[in-house]
């Protein structure tokens, strides 16, 4: 589902450089201090000191050989560019028996890892497994009786919370930076499975793959990313999604997810009235992909799925979630919500593959647009040649947006090019039904446009609250 994008630019908190360059830094935590235990003067700023005694055992360097040759990328420092290149990342050990966890992106494509204990011993490890799409890696190294760190809960994490991050940026082992939760639920990548803790405690190249840890000393989160232009601006991949991927990684080194094949909408106050609901709970359909599981189910756009096999949604993102824990070729049964009844379907999950390749845009309309209708666009009919090229679907046809010339919240996250195909459900084949669904919205209503986004293709849900209307 498109959502609005950050006007801010994101890196991985890891630079693949020449030899003397860095890849990503890492950082663990040993024990945990009990919940509930005095950490400072009360009401005020935590003690992380010995918190931090406890967790830098566990806290790794990773080091990072890349064989050079053709086909590999000039390094950044000149050099050699046929010759092998170095990162380093951090990571921390979540099992005595020598498994490490750190990120994707800090030990993707390597030729050999090595691992740098606290008290300075050095393994070569294994790359057990890895998931890109939720930036996650596990590594192992023959070493026993090691000490790991302690994982929280991070579903529990408050914004305005204590954490630190531990790792190693810039080569400086085992820094420690402390700040607070910014945010939840953050997306910078992918809309799907992204749901980064946002920090204000420093990060930088060199902590990728260390610990975020909390008062009790726990860790729930895995530093990742941060931005480029703002100041204090870091992100972790909260703990609770390595939870739910460690276990496949060790088994079989890779993650397999189910997947119905929907495009979800978050559900706000004047969704859930145009919907009829008696409250914003659940997951909104606003698409279901052609010859996909969902399809095959039943499920149908404006659907609302409340429940999972019994085990209530809250939201689109707790959807994702609990579709993704299955397995590929479970039966699971939804309940649902359509049109005021409650209604259950059975579904045969199947394996969530890559994302389809963007199609080009085909330029729809040349001659200049002037002014607006009451929603600060301009809207032409889609010739057939055009939706033809587009090869846009029959339950996907509606007017092309030509230009968008309105200010009013909402309107921003329309781009020209983009296919409305309803306004509040009442379908917009041609201009004419267009005008009419517009003329028909009561003074102070929003409008709810269904829209279909041919580059790259996907649908969504487009709030656009008028102003200033008469």
């Amino acid at each position: 589902m498109p959502r609005p994008a950050l006007a801010l630019s994101f890196t991985l908190v890891a630079v693949v450089a020449a030899l003397l360059g860095l890849l990503a830094g890492g950082g663990g935590v040993v024990g945990a201090v009990p919940p509930g235990a005095a950490l400072g003067p009360p009401g005020g700023r935590p003690d992380f000191v010995d918190i931090v005694q406890r967790v830098n055992p566990a806290v790794v360097n990773i080091t990072v050989v890349e064989s050079g040759g053709e086909g590999r990328a000039r390094p950044r420092h000149g050099g050699d560019p046929e010759g092998p290149r170095r990162g380093e990342g951090s990571g921390f050990i979540v099992d005595p028996q020598g498994f490490i966890l750190t990120n994707h992106h800090v030990v993707a494509s390597p030729d050999r890892i090595r691992v740098r204990l606290a008290d300075k011993r050095e393994f070569t490890a294994t790359l057990v497994g890895s998931d890109p799409a939720t930036d996650l890696a596990l590594l192992k190294i023959s070493a026993l009786g090691l000490p790991t760190v302690r994982l929280g809960d991070s579903d529990r994490l408050r914004v305005g919370e204590w954490v630190c991050a531990i790792g190693n940026p810039y080569r400086f082992d085992h820094s420690v930076t402390v700040g607070v939760v910014s945010s939840k639920g953050r997306k910078i990548y992918d809309p799907s499975f992204d749901a980064y803790i946002q920090t204000d405690a420093a990060i930088n190249p060199g902590n990728s793959g260390g610990p975020l840890v909390n008062v009790a000393g726990e860790a729930v989160g895995i530093n990742s990313a941060v931005s480029l232009q703002g100041q204090g601006i870091g992100f972790a991949v909260p703990i609770n999604v390595a939870r739910d991927v460690l276990e496949q990684l060790r088994s079989q080194g890779r993650v397999t997810r189910g997947y119905l094949g929907i495009q979800l909408q978050d559900l706000d106050p004047d969704l859930q009235k145009l919907m009829g609901l008696s409250e914003a709970r659940g997951a909104l359909v606003v698409d279901v992909l052609d010859r996909a599981a969902a399809q095959a189910a039943g499920l149908k756009r404006y659907d609302v799925i409340t429940a999972v096999s019994g085990t209530p949604v809250a939201d689109g993102d707790h959807l994702v979630r609990v579709i993704s824990s299955r397995a590929p070729g479970s039966d699971v049964v939804l309940t649902v919500r359509r049109d005021g009844r409650e209604m259950t379907l059975s579904a045969r999950l199947e394996a969530r593959g890559g994302e389809a390749t963007p199609v080009e845009l085909v330029e729809l309309v040349d001659e200049p647009a002037t002014g607006g209708d009451a929603l600060g666009l301009v809207v032409a009919d889609l010739g057939r040649q055009a939706q033809a090229d587009l090869r846009i679907p029959a339950d996907r046809r509606g007017v092309v947006v030509r230009e968008v010339v309105g200010l009013d919240p909402g309107a921003e996250v329309i781009s020209r090019g983009d296919i409305v195909v309803e306004v509040n459900r009442r379908p917009t084949p041609d201009v004419g039904a267009y005008r009419r669904a517009v003329e028909a919205l009561a003074p102070g209503e929003p409008a709810m446009l269904f829209v279909f986004r041919p580059r790259p293709r996907g649908t969504f849900l487009a709030k656009i609250e008028v102003e200033g209307r008469p």
